[in-house]
């Protein structure tokens, strides 16, 4: 993948109708914002913009809309925080079409500097649509408001949608420029960098649940990492691969033979592959999730007891981890170690924070529960870089183009 692409640092906005794309899908609850971070992560971008002197036109989508629009999903709160956090009015559309007459009579009358705001893109229905369907007229539409583009969304660059990608072929066929924000860029520099241009040695650990969820990106990096930890339930199927016995432990029958071929990849390439050698274990998976109640043991991962399920690594383990961490100069980390929502299973998650807080090395977290697991335990301001997309940074990981970077004009 090209990652020298063209950002809102390579032209002038001056006079310019530009549109963003954000990712302001944020959590609501009655109408108010409950975490702002991701509006938060999008203001250097358009404060940039309008320091330019730029008109900026913002949109995004929020939620699922699975019923068609509703005030529920409304960005109106959004530009509600926006407003206040710039310092001026940013004017909402309201329009459920999104692109309609009130949006093109609100970008005619901008000034320079001044923010416009359009509705949830998802309540237009065509957001999502292959651009061969009616996604195609949308981001035509999407286009014809404004002169140039950039794309701040990184948990949204692995979709091809109306908004992220397709736009930019009519933004370009009229002379525009097509950008990537401060954002998105960061994510290209640490992210894409990492995978495609590490400083070794390069340690990958891998967590959460399923197997099937990390196939790829299990193979991709087992070809560019020096160092793979594999934890959480995904260890348990490699664990049964190499014979154990793993109880009532999270398995993946059908992706047995996969990790054998993954570890003799691992052999044959000279590559190291550490999985647990002890194990938190419990008679069973902790109700509610929280319950700090819970009866654990540790064992030996090999000799897990028919009866138990394997639940978080052990302290032998996260030591074996954490020393592995010690001399890496980069680190890529995605998917915690067990149960990290239960305080009793959230220790091996912790082990391992605390290493990469502790080591001089680059250290990126992809994203999703790892993201969720460094900010609940405290050492999100020791990371290198946080990434802003679960499903952008995995695909990212597994060697995938993004739509959404992909989009964006190369640098000259």
């Amino acid at each position: 993948m090209a990652l020298n692409k063209k950002s809102v640092d390579d032209f002038n906005a001056k006079g310019r109708r530009v549109l963003v794309r954000c990712d302001f899908n944020v959590p609501l609850k009655n109408g108010e914002i409950t975490d702002e971070t991701r509006i938060n992560a999008a203001l250097p971008t358009i404060k940039k913009l309008i320091e330019d002197g730029g008109k900026v036109i913002l949109c995004s989508h929020l939620g699922k809309v699975k019923n068609g629009p509703n005030e529920g999903e409304s960005l109106a709160p959004v530009a509600k925080s926006l407003s206040a956090k710039l310092g001026k009015d940013v004017k909402f559309v309201a329009d459920y079409n999104v692109t309609g007459a009130d949006a093109t009579a609100a970008v005619a009358a901008m000034n320079e500097g001044d923010v416009v705001l359009l509705q949830n893109t998802r309540f237009r229905g065509k957001e999502e649509t292959k651009p061969s369907d009616a996604g195609e007229a949308f981001a035509k539409e999407l286009a014809d408001l404004c002169d140039d583009y950039v794309c701040d969304a990184f948990g949204s660059a692995h979709r091809a949608h109306a908004s992220v990608a397709v736009v930019t072929k009519f933004v370009r066929e009229k002379g525009g420029n097509c950008a990537v924000g401060y954002l998105m860029q960061k994510e290209i520099d640490f992210l894409g960098n990492a995978v495609e241009n590490p400083v070794r040695p390069f340690v990958a650990i891998l967590g959460g649940a399923k197997v099937a969820d990390k196939l790829n990106v299990i193979n991709n990096l087992l070809e560019k990492c020096d160092t793979l930890i594999i934890g959480g339930g995904m260890a348990y199927t490699f664990l049964k691969a190499k014979g154990y016995e793993v109880g009532l432990s999270l398995v993946d029958n059908e992706k047995i033979d996969y990790c054998k071929e993954m570890m003799e990849k691992a052999e044959k390439n000279g590559k190291k592959l550490l999985l647990p050698i002890d194990t938190v274990v419990s008679a069973g998976f902790p109700d509610p999730i929280d319950n700090p109640d819970i009866e654990t043991a540790i064992v030996e991962s090999n000799a897990i007891p028919s009866d138990k399920e394997g639940l978080d690594i052990g302290v032998k383990t996260r030591e074996l981890f954490a020393d592995a961490v010690k001399s890496a100069k980069t680190v890529v980390w995605n998917g915690p170690m067990g149960v990290f929502e239960n305080p009793v299973l959230a220790e091996g998650t912790k082990a391992v924070a605390k290493a990469l807080a502790e080591t001089d090395a680059t250290t990126i977290i992809g994203g999703g529960d790892s993201a969720a697991a460094v900010n609940q335990l405290g050492f999100a301001d020791k990371m290198s870089h946080i990434s802003t997309g679960g499903g952008a940074s995995l695909e990212f990981l597994e060697g995938k183009e993004l739509p959404g970077v992909v989009a964006a004009d190369d640098k000259d």
